[in-house]
């Protein structure tokens, strides 16, 4: 049976609620887990841990609510996404605090840009449903339409390096196509979404309409993808996570969109503005290495590696690892004990086939906890598992090339392709190499620039499907063509 609570617990002096939303209201379980804060490892509090009968519940809100909410049409659902955007957007230094305290990441990051990012993906995608036309054309005397209609109630699974922004990257456009949501939080990182459900509230979005369900991904997570009433899947997480649902999206013919890992290359040629390709190489480090569109493979020109590996030494030098909290911060913590012993594995392991170890490679001694210092290997032998396997932390290698066409077939030496970054200042190099190179995103001459209105996935290994723009709206809506005999009606 399930039961309303009014239960808060207090992280960086913010009251949260520890429970599940669920058709507009607070819901407690039986059983919890406990979260705690990778800045110094203390306890935050115990969550509610839901699993089937709690999916059930939300999964029938979702449902209950979907008709009315699909009916509003793209203008009536904007109304409200767009003071559920203002709500976030007032917000914002609750927000960034809780998730500092969650996650680990920059405080100051946070709060300039994140956590109104996350507020932009609703604003976005409620603007874009309201312009979003289907294409109508005429042959053979007969006219065709095309017609985006909400698809039902969508699953959605985030994960902990971005909780809140990479939820609303998915809620925004799936409520904006009129679907009705159920979201399963990171367990490692639940706060920010839990938050994410008062905002709704306080913006007025009917009850049902978004739905949280706290818990671990063998328990929620499976019950939730498996549920009858699902009618759409988006995962971003692991590849193997990522294998299990796309077993049982493919038993149940329910469309999934996943994001999973990435092993993407970092591109230098000789003649690359040498700065910013040094500023973007030791931008990787960003959030202790756990984005997974880093660049964890740099690659660089024979004819300036040395240079190019000297300035990077340099500069990790200068690169401050500390208290995320702290705004000369540049790098915090690992997410959980779990997670570093995971990172410190792969480092062992490269060093026994073989690698040379540049820099970094330990717990900082300093800081002690789950803070782990930049690391950089070279000379690594081909078959290493460093260049092969996932880290999710602050650990790069560096390899050299001799012309372009190696320089490509180093990149794609992989299987994933989520994204890559290349630095040229020759352009039809930049556009040769770039269309050679197999991942959803490549940059050029920059790092991380996402407009809403690209499509977004990646390939190989790294996921299934794009979202972004008319892709969102693709996969979250059933298309449906009306075609009619153009001179049919009478009037």
């Amino acid at each position: 049976m399930l039961t309303r609570s009014t239960d808060k617990i207090i992280v960086a002096n913010v009251p949260v609620s520890p429970d599940h939303y669920i058709g507009g209201q607070r819901i407690s379980s039986e059983k919890t887990f406990t979260v705690s804060s990778p800045v110094d490892e203390s306890i935050l509090g115990e969550v509610a841990a839901g699993g089937a009968e709690e999916v059930d519940a939300a999964v029938n809100a979702a449902l209950k609510a979907h008709p009315k909410w699909a009916a509003l049409g793209p203008k009536g659902r904007a109304v409200y996404l767009r003071r559920f955007a203002d709500i976030i957007e007032s917000r914002v230094e609750e927000l960034a605090a809780v998730e500092t305290m969650s996650n680990g990441s920059l405080l100051e990051s946070g709060r300039k840009r994140v956590m109104k990012r996350a507020a932009y993906n609703i604003r976005f995608f409620a603007e874009w449903a309201e312009n979003l036309k289907g294409k109508t054309w005429e042959s053979n005397g007969t006219q065709y339409s095309v017609q985006y209609q909400p698809s039902g109630v969508a699953a959605l699974i985030t994960p902990w390096n971005a909780p809140l922004m990479l939820t609303t990257w998915k809620v925004g456009p799936a409520l904006a196509a009129g679907n009705t949501v159920v979201v399963k939080p990171p367990e490692w990182a639940p706060f920010t979404c839990s938050l994410l459900a008062d905002c709704a509230e306080e913006a007025g979005l009917p009850a049902g309409v978004l739905n949280i369900v706290q818990g671990i991904g063998e328990e929620a997570g499976a019950a939730l993808t498996e549920h009858p009433g699902i009618s759409r899947i988006s995962f971003t997480g692991s590849v193997e996570t990522g294998r299990i649902i796309g077993k049982v999206a493919a038993d149940r013919i329910v469309p999934a969109s996943m994001e999973l890992g990435g092993k993407s290359p970092l591109v230098v040629f000789a003649d690359s503005d040498f700065e910013a390709a040094v500023r973007t190489a030791i931008g990787q480090y960003d959030n202790a290495g756990q984005v997974c569109l880093a660049g964890t493979r740099i690659l660089v020109e024979q004819s300036i590696a040395d240079r190019f590996l000297e300035a990077m030494t340099e500069a990790a030098g200068r690169i401050v690892l500390g208290d995320p909290r702290k705004e000369e911060t540049d790098v915090g913590p690992l997410i959980t004990r779990e997670h570093m012993n995971k990172v410190e594995g792969f480092v062992e392991r490269a060093k026994e086939q073989g690698a040379r170890l540049v820099y970094g490679g330990n717990v900082s001694e300093q800081l002690g906890g789950l803070y782990f210092e930049p690391t950089l290997f070279t000379d690594v032998p081909e078959h290493a598992e460093i260049l092969k396997e996932e880290v999710f932390g602050p650990v790069l290698t560096f390899q050299t090339f001799s012309i372009e066409e190696e320089a490509i077939q180093m990149a794609n030496n992989t299987e994933y392709g989520l994204a890559a970054t290349i630095f040229t200042g020759n352009e039809d190099r930049a556009k040769r190499v770039g269309s050679a190179i197999t991942a959803g995103t490549v940059w050029i001459n920059t790092f991380f620039a996402r407009d809403l209105s690209a499509p977004f996935g990646g390939s190989k290994k790294s996921g299934i499907g794009r979202e972004g723009g008319d892709w969102s709206f693709d996969f979250f809506c059933d298309i449906v063509t009306l075609a009619h005999k153009t001179d049919s009606f009478s009037s």
